[in-house]
């Protein structure tokens, strides 16, 4: 009997079709850990599990408690480390660019000045991120100098994760982002996220239709989902005049709108790579 443990935030969409999946199986028992219910003893073996599959909502919160499991030998999917580097802007697009993986520019700063500075040496139109963030929150598109000087006194007034300035190229794509499904080291489907606003997240809106996984597509996400460690991620691509381009990786990745789109089976694949991440380690 294989002991799952599942951390979650809460029950999700998501987080119900990966449940259903594992109550399918009849050599696997549940265990279900909610990441604010429970507190942990760094010197004490936090949990009789094979397992840990990591689907917090908070960053923080899946990173940490990950860090622990991980401590004592349990086996964590997604990785601490995979989470830490896609968890985090910055260090996704340090790690794609250093491989040589196309991905949008990025300019850093940390103060006020220097990071108006940083948007005009960018120029316009730019995009401004929070470097921990999901959900298209927060993101604001600069399109000019007293713009730019409005948002960053904003920001600089929100807090310390606030005053890390995550100022991107703004790609004139067409009304539409791709987010490919990697689990290991295969492509397994992918959908358009159609939009008329320039954020085409669909948790702000974006219409899901199926995207056929070309070569090209299969072979960029392989790259940059390697890049970061590998596990069960969702790339977001960006289709521009020199080809396709990674804008984020995401280590729990939605998919409630890619099930029916795109034909797959994404929470089973989820379950049997988990399985078979821990099997292997047995």
């Amino acid at each position: 009997m294989t002991r799952v443990g599942f951390l979650y935030t809460r029950l999700r969409a998501e987080e119900k079709y990966l449940l259903d999946e594992l109550e399918k199986l009849n050599d696997v028992e549940i265990v279900r850990i909610n990441d604010g219910d429970t507190f942990f003893d760094i010197n004490q073996f936090p949990q009789e599990i094979d397992v840990l599959f990591e689907r917090s909502i908070s960053y923080s919160r899946g990173l940490y408690i990950s860090r622990i499991f991980e401590a004592h030998g349990i086996p964590v999917v997604n990785s601490s480390l995979v989470a830490e580097r896609c968890g985090d802007k910055y260090v996704t697009s340090q790690i794609l660019s250093k491989s040589g993986i196309p991905t949008p520019r990025v300019i850093m700063a940390f103060d006020a000045e220097s990071a108006l500075q940083a948007i005009e040496a960018m120029g316009y139109p730019c995009v401004l991120k929070p470097v921990v963030g999901s959900w298209g929150r927060l993101l604001a598109k600069v399109e000019n100098r007293s713009m730019a000087e409005s948002l960053i006194e904003h920001k600089a007034t929100l807090g310390v994760n606030h005053q890390v300035f995550y100022i991107q190229e703004y790609i004139n794509k067409p009304d539409r982002d791709i987010r490919a499904f990697v689990i290991g080291d295969e492509c397994i489907c992918a959908i358009y996220r159609s939009s008329e606003n320039w954020i085409t997240n669909t948790a702000r809106g974006g219409i899901a239709t199926n995207c056929p996984v070309t070569d090209e597509i299969a072979e960029l996400c392989k790259r940059a989902a390697g890049a970061v460690g590998g596990g069960l991620l969702a790339l977001d691509l960006f289709e521009t005049e020199n080809g396709l381009t990674i804008n984020e990786i995401n280590h729990t990745m939605e998919f409630r709108n890619s099930i029916t789109t795109t034909g797959v089976n994404i929470p089973q694949k989820m379950i049997e790579y988990v399985l078979q991440n821990v099997r292997q380690k047995a």
